[in-house]
């Protein structure tokens, strides 16, 4: 039998962080084929797929180190059949399931039954303003037209939704108008991803934007954040916290480098801290984007993965990071993007590619 951690053990460790998010990939399976997509994901099929039973023990599991917010992705997880059984059974625990789909399969009986579950918000991936940009990259003809149909089943079931935006090259001059967009639709918020090459992303290496784009990129996002007309948060993109200490700054107001300030789950680079992420097979990782094993819940339960892997621990401990990152003084609020330093560099440790910024700590 697995045991797992007490819940005294799993949150008294002052060097242990606690778990904020979890992303379960519930299904590799997927009825799109996106350029980006860090799993590779297509329609299968995929064997080892979780069952019923291993979900929920991860989600008892889960909760004895206290109730957290679920991600339940893919994939397409609406290709799981008992998806609702498993997002209703974790909201029985405390949980708050949220759920990332494509958009292109809901329907008004989907949503009333993804209500019951008691799913508490929806992703849907915009990547562009227009079909012509969107289904390009979802690599679907009538993809964006059938999210936006998803988006209207879900406004008329009073079911909140985000929408995500992964910026590349070809669509980084849309975002101006995928924020109007969404704003328009009626999203809760507005979460940019900025591409990290894994999966079918890695064949679009020449889509990354410059380090010069993003950090343009990212001032510009700050800037609609301080306007306040919708919420955003940037993901994959750790150097927005340094951005928003550096205005701040410029504003006159106090805040230090060193601590961030905010809650856990809005500060830079959350892989292993306060974040992670569970495979289709179980496997567990920093983030989906980072193919590193941490753990196997199949052998080890995850909340013993979370105190004891050596990997979480070289995550955490940020003055171990090589290079610029180890002697930043933005290092605790932004600790640079871990996967795409792997994808690039192949150091999970090393400098994040994509930064700028020169540390004034430069020994």
């Amino acid at each position: 039998m697995i045991k797992p951690l007490d819940k005294t053990t799993c949150t008294g460790n002052p060097q242990t962080p606690p778990l904020r998010l979890l992303a379960w990939e519930t299904t590799r399976r997927c009825n799109l084929a996106c350029a980006h997509c860090r799993a590779a994901a297509g329609m299968g099929p995929y064997e080892g797929e979780l069952t019923t039973a291993e979900g929920k023990a991860l989600l008892d599991d889960v909760a004895g180190m206290g109730p957290a917010v679920i991600i339940l992705t893919g994939g397409e997880p609406l290709l799981r059949k008992d998806i609702f059984e498993l997002a209703a059974y974790g909201a029985g625990l405390g949980h708050r399931m949220v759920m990332a789909v494509n958009g292109t399969l809901l329907t008004p009986e989907i949503a009333r039954r993804l209500k019951e579950a008691n799913i508490q918000r929806l992703s849907i991936s915009l990547d562009g303003a227009s079909a012509a940009s969107h289904d390009r990259l979802r690599q679907v003809p009538g993809a964006f037209d059938a999210a936006l149909h998803g988006i209207k089943v879900l406004q008329e079931a009073g079911l909140p939704f985000q929408i995500n935006t992964t910026v590349i090259v070809a669509n980084r001059n849309e975002l101006p108008a995928i924020y109007d967009l969404a704003q328009k639709l009626g999203a809760a918020a507005h979460h940019v991803f900025v591409l990290v090459p894994t999966g079918r992303g890695e064949q679009i290496k020449d889509q990354l934007l410059s380090a010069e784009d993003y950090e343009e990129t990212l001032c510009w996002l700050l800037a609609r954040q301080r306007e306040g007309r919708l919420h955003i948060k940037p993901t994959c993109a750790p150097q927005y916290y340094r951005l928003w200490r550096q205005d701040a700054a410029a504003r006159g107001e106090k805040i230090s480098p060193l601590t961030h300030g905010m809650e856990a789950m809005t500060k830079g680079c959350l892989g292993g801290q306060g974040f992670a992420f569970v495979s289709y097979r179980g496997v567990v990782q920093p983030c989906g984007y980072l193919e590193l094993p941490a753990g196997d819940i199949r052998q080890q339960a995850f909340s013993r993965i979370w105190v004891e892997s050596p990997l979480f621990a070289a995550l955490r401990h940020l003055e171990g990071y090589h290079g610029k990152c180890s002697r930043c003084e933005y290092r605790k609020v932004c600790g640079g993007c871990r996967a795409r330093a792997y994808a690039l560099t192949g150091d999970v440790l090393g400098d994040e590619p994509l930064c700028l910024y020169e540390p004034r700590n430069a020994s």
